[in-house]
């Protein structure tokens, strides 16, 4: 059985300050105006949760009004967007990144970040080592891993444009500062 749930919480914001991407407007669903929702958050439905959500066309921000949202197949999302009514407009919104301003995330217990904040910040080995920049992250099945641009020679005289680190707390990860921007790792920086 499907559930179609209306989108009651909407928050106004003409646009967003500082924009965040919780996921990707995906393709088409059935001809009547429906479209596939990509969420990049831990529950995916949790993404109705920030309203209202914006697109960026041609570097203005448009805001979207979801009509209503379902499940399909367990796992899947679909969205109906108030206006859209066939295939053909709907098409027209394939591939956006769905946005929200940063104010609208709930604030996080000690030891959590948020992902838009770890880009950018410096990663440094316990003993000084400067290994380079988060330039972003992956999420993988056990944990989640920084990529950070360094540009290194390995043992193999090669350049290294990338290292991949585990954001293992405690572990790998033994310190976030995020007013000064940098990580503190204990990881080996020729591997």
């Amino acid at each position: 059985m499907l559930v179609v749930r209306k989108i009651s919480k909407q928050i106004r914001i003409a646009t967003p300050v500082d924009p965040v991407i919780l996921g990707k407007i995906g393709p088409v669903y059935g001809i009547r105006g429906w479209l596939r929702v990509l969420s990049s958050t831990d529950d995916t439905a949790s993404i109705f949760d920030y309203q209202p959500w914006f697109i960026k066309k041609t570097s203005e921000w448009c805001q979207i009004e979801l009509e209503s949202w379902k499940r399909h197949k367990h796992q899947d999302l679909i969205i109906k967007i108030r206006g859209i009514e066939d295939r053909e407009n709907a098409t027209l919104l394939t591939n956006y990144e769905i946005v929200v301003d940063a104010s609208q995330l709930p604030n996080l217990d000690n030891n959590e970040y948020y992902w838009k904040d770890l880009i950018g910040c410096r990663v440094v080995t316990t003993s000084g080592y400067q290994m380079g920049t988060v330039i972003d992250l992956m999420k993988t099945g056990s944990n989640d891993v920084l990529v950070v641009n360094a540009n290194l020679k390995n043992a193999f005289c090669t350049t290294v444009q990338e290292k991949l680190i585990p954001f293992l707390y405690g572990q790998v990860i033994k310190d976030v500062d995020l007013t000064t921007h940098i990580i503190k790792v204990e990881w080996d920086p020729e591997f």
